[in-house]
């Protein structure tokens, strides 16, 4: 049997055996295996070590470190792209999973302001448990999606268009630091800057071991898909653009793609700021009255796939979603020639991103992200495909690559681009941390060099966008 020196070092941390995964066991081929995209299952750690709590990642942070082994960590394993969240055979994983409580804090006398998530919770079941006491959270849209990377990314949530981003609702982490520190950061604590810091600054810093986040009653939903004919798509386009512009006279809104996802979080069927959508020739529609929580499980991604993420800002223009859906179409005809049974799914997804979003940030206090300074109305870009095999998704990973350059590149000429890339959606070779402003970047370098002079989270921890790495300019 192949033994491995990781383990041992965990071990002598105080780190107990049921704690820690082999690859010889099978509830870690499982656990690999639960990985959303088939490109983060590509890499298989010398074992993954699952703690139950802040003091046992605590142990394992301090003897990895002490040990010098690189580490990865994971919370929900949602991201699409490999070493994100996971890390080759030298390195250990620390799994979040069993860290999935949602509890309402006893200081509170049952009033419910705050619920403790912990990180390795996903949102479809955050959602199931916090329903049960009439309250929810401004967190993530798709049930299968990790608590803690989402709300370190900033987090797109239903209540974005009254409430801000999910980062903006968090009111105290608990973070385990690079030489085993437990720290508690709030807005008016002894960690303020922390606190600040992680509010977009994703795993720069530390390990977050429990998020407090602001509560909010459980309203009714009115939502569904309406699939239209493709000659729809110049008056689908004409009513993304015009609900954009009116965002303000619907801040329930969630989203709304090229296809047609339609939500109405204050539970108003068919909402007037949806008319132009729901006159349009449609060929099904599935819109109804809903709940959160089945709302999450239904907009989830189908998993199983090799995915390919990429992302862009623009201005509010109809000329840029057309080119997009234009080249888009050349997309799936080169797809189809190289994969012969159709068996992939790509997506030209756009949503609203208006200065309403930056407005409600600023109101909470600000976060590392920038929005708070955008000065037009905006639509969030994900452009994706996904595949069967590696070799497909070597192939479709150029393909959507040159696709965002194209549609980029025709932005800039009508000035179309706004220069913000949302890293919860981003590539591993896309940027993101630079477009969150000189002023936040020096903030984000100084707070990691406080809480992390060895730098353990900038080269030791692998995976996600560096702060160390964003040059500053000349």
């Amino acid at each position: 049997m192949a033994t491995f020196p990781q383990v041992d070092f965990l071990k002598e941390a105080g780190l107990k055996a049921d704690r820690i995964l082999v690859p010889s066991d099978a509830d870690f081929v499982a656990r690999q295996a639960s990985y959303w995209s088939c490109g983060a299952r590509s890499l298989r750690p010398a074992c993954i070590v699952q703690p139950r709590s802040a003091r046992e990642v605590a142990a394992a942070v301090r003897a990895l470190v002490s040990a010098r082994v690189p580490f990865a960590v994971r919370s929900g394993g949602h991201t699409a792209w490999a070493s994100a969240n996971t890390i080759g055979a030298d390195g250990v994983t620390i799994d979040l999973g069993y860290m999935d409580w949602v509890r309402l804090p006893s200081d509170e006398e049952g009033t419910g302001k705050t619920v403790n998530l912990g990180p390795g919770n996903q949102w479809g079941r955050v959602y199931s448990e916090l329903a049960l006491h009439g309250l929810t959270v401004a967190g993530g849209r798709e049930g299968n999606v990790g608590v803690a990377g989402l709300i370190l990314g900033g987090g797109m949530a239903f209540f974005t268009g009254r409430y801000g981003l999910a980062c903006d609702n968090i009111v105290e982490y608990e973070v385990v630091l690079a030489d085993g520190r437990i720290v508690s950061a709030r807005k008016d604590g002894d960690h303020a800057n922390l606190f600040r810091a992680l509010k977009g600054g994703s795993g720069n810093f530390g390990i977050v071991t429990n998020f407090r986040m602001r509560t909010l009653p459980l309203p009714p939903v009115w939502a569904g898909m309406t699939i239209h004919p493709k000659e729809a798509i110049p008056d689908a386009i004409r009513a993304l653009k015009d609900f954009t512009d009116d965002m303000w006279s619907d801040p329930d809104f969630k989203d709304i793609v090229v296809i047609g996802a339609l939500i109405q979080i204050a539970g108003v069927e068919q909402a007037p700021a949806y008319k132009k959508w729901l006159e349009m020739p449609t060929i099904t529609t599935t819109c109804k009255m809903t709940t959160i929580p089945q709302l999450t499980m239904d907009y989830s991604q189908a998993k199983d796939y090799h995915n390919t993420w990429f992302t862009a800002t623009f201005k509010n223009d109809v000329r840029i979603v057309a080119k997009a859906a234009e080249l888009h179409d050349q997309l799936v005809k080169t797809l189809k020639a190289f994969i012969p049974d159709g068996d992939f799914v790509t997506q030209c997804l756009f949503q609203p991103f208006p200065r309403l979003f930056g407005q409600h940030s600023a109101a909470a206090g600000g976060n590392m992200l920038n929005i708070e300074r955008q000065s037009h109305d905006g639509l969030l870009w994900l452009a994706v495909a996904q595949v069967r095999t590696p070799e497909q998704e070597r192939f479709a990973y150029t393909l959507v690559q040159d696709w965002v350059h194209a549609v980029r590149q025709f932005a800039a000429i009508i000035g179309g681009n706004l220069e913000w890339t949302y890293l919860n959606y981003a590539d591993r070779s896309q940027d993101p941390l630079t477009n969150y402003g000189l002023e936040n970047i020096l903030f984000m370098k100084d707070v990691a060099a406080k809480y992390d002079p060895e730098q353990v989270f900038q080269t030791l921890c692998s995976g996600g966008f560096k702060v160390s790495n964003v040059k500053l300019p000349n």
